[in-house]
């Protein structure tokens, strides 16, 4: 990696470079054939690489839409207008570099992405904190969290070990994960002595962007969150949303750019047996057709994977197979959209993070920021809310967890109390990877030991400092490249954020905590 040579994607001055393999800039001759199983964001960002330099690729997607996690689709609302649906609220951050990368080929400037203007958090106890306020660049952006923040008090400093928090100050991958990858969060953030509420409103929120439990989460990627958000990159925690549904800002003119340069779009078809042949293809099976190809790119999430994979005896080999097996995901979460009556309170913020009431986990207001739900309201008078509950047990029940979150948005803003739900749409999902304490080193790489298989995906070990979106976009571009590589082609050129602490001083705080 490198810091020099290159026009760079953000504000960081310190961001790297993970330039591809040297290479011709397309490829000659007769074109290879790729299959890239799965439409979300991994699989986009693959294609996008490959076909941009001259392979034939055909993309698989199970469902009718793109997108996987992200995805949107539309449904029939009661008052027999069209809105759009999807898994829920996502926030692209500045420092997802690759992402953001992807999305510029039809979006140069941006200009269907906008900014909240802050990311609020509240504790059900009256505590708030905002990150409006707080510094861009490390190491002030944490020394001002502290500062601003009512969570830490004289008194709460005095008690808090220092010593057990110096890890956060020099995070490297895969280093962070040899040293924290054998604890949970919570047993990091408890040795820490963080006080109780910075725990929850802070802390919890950021480990619960998992969808998991801080008890069952690795210590070393909630650190890693930390460094990449807050601690190691000067980007900040303010965030951008897309200002209209998924589908339509997103991946509607992804896919008309991916068609303009021949990608083959299969959607509604199912991926269910890959199978090598002797001359290093491979064959895809779906449902009805067989088709050879060169080679495969599987961009699924944790549960398609082992299913295309339990399914085919022969791919890899064995070893790599069993890893696979053994993945696990991350327990069910809900999200529950809310068209009401009537709008809520002028003030109340885009998104909220919440802390303290029971299984939410943070409320939107869609008419905020997203074109669709503000026509909505504008016509109707009323109010588009989406709820979040992350990490739900595994017993919990569909009926009494929708009910219970719209019981705790009464709570958090009791003007909705009064509001009718004259339509509400819910998503329940449970298919999440899991990064559980001690699981990093079976997690797969990009690289399989057949070298015309590759992988991507947020499930996938990069060893370079993403996660969430982030990496799978990132894991995409590095499938493509593992292939291009093979052929003699240039791959895309990836940014990360530092992969170190800050500054020199920081560093050597850390490595004392170390020794």
């Amino acid at each position: 990696m490198s810091r020099v040579g290159w026009a760079r994607p953000g504000r960081d001055r310190r961001t790297l470079v993970v330039p591809a393999a040297p290479g011709a800039g397309r490829i000659g001759g007769p074109a290879p054939s790729t299959a890239v199983v799965g439409g979300g964001i991994a699989g986009l960002a693959a294609a996008t690489a490959l076909a941009e330099r001259g392979v034939h690729v055909t993309l698989y997607e199970r469902e009718p839409v793109l997108g996987g996690r992200v995805a949107g689709w539309p449904v029939e609302l009661r008052d027999g207008t069209t809105a759009t649906m999807s898994r829920g609220f996502h926030a692209f951050f500045r420092q997802y570099y690759n992402l953001r990368g992807l999305l510029r080929r039809t979006d140069p400037r941006f200009e269907r992405l906008t900014g909240l203007p802050d990311y609020p958090l509240q504790h059900s106890g009256g505590l708030r904190d905002s990150f409006r306020r707080v510094p861009r660049t490390p190491p002030w952006s944490a020394l001002g969290f502290v500062a601003l923040s009512p969570a830490f008090g004289a008194r709460d400093l005095l008690r808090m070990n220092p010593v057990a928090a110096l890890p956060l100050l020099d995070v490297r991958v895969p280093d962070v994960y040899r040293s924290l990858d054998g604890i949970s969060a919570r047993e990091f953030l408890e040795s820490i002595r963080f006080p109780e509420a910075a725990h929850h409103l802070a802390f919890e929120v950021f480990s619960r962007s998992f969808f998991a439990d801080p008890e069952e989460l690795s210590a070393a990627e909630m650190v890693l969150m930390f460094h990449i958000y807050f601690l190691g990159s000067s980007e900040g925690l303010l965030f951008d949303v897309p200002a209209e549904p998924f589908a339509a800002a997103l991946w509607d003119p992804l896919a008309a750019y991916l068609a303009g340069h021949g990608v083959r779009l299969r959607t509604s078809t199912a991926v269910e047996e890959v199978t090598p042949l002797p001359d290093g293809g491979f064959v895809v099976a779906t449902a009805d057709t067989e088709s050879r190809h060169d080679a495969v790119v599987l961009a699924l999430d944790t549960g398609g994977l082992r299913h295309v994979v339990g399914r085919s005896p022969r791919l890899a080999d064995e070893p790599w197979r069993e890893r696979v097996s053994r993945l696990r995901t991350a327990p069910p979460f809900l999200v529950s959209r809310l068209w009401l009556d009537r709008p809520v309170a002028g003030d109340r913020p885009g998104f909220l993070g919440t802390s303290g009431y029971g299984t939410l986990d943070n409320v939107s207001v869609l008419e905020r920021w997203e074109g669709e739900a503000a026509r909505w309201s504008a016509r109707t008078g009323g109010s588009v809310v989406e709820l979040h509950a992350y990490a739900l047990p595994e017993n919990a029940t569909r009926d009494v967890e929708q009910k219970r979150l719209l019981g705790q948005l009464h709570r958090v803003w009791p003007e909705t109390r009064a509001a009718r739900v004259v339509d509400e749409r819910h998503e329940w999902r449970a298919d999440c990877p899991l990064f559980p304490v001690g699981g990093h080193p079976g997690r797969p790489t990009v690289r399989t030991p057949d070298p015309g298989l590759v992988l991507a995906g947020d499930l996938v070990r990069t060893d370079l400092p993403v996660a969430l979106m982030e990496r799978a976009a990132t894991s995409g571009f590095l499938a493509a490249n593992a292939l291009l590589e093979r052929w003699g082609v240039r791959g895309q050129t990836l940014w990360t954020v530092p992969n170190r602490g800050r500054g020199a001083a920081l560093r050597a705080l850390a490595r004392l905590g170390a020794g």
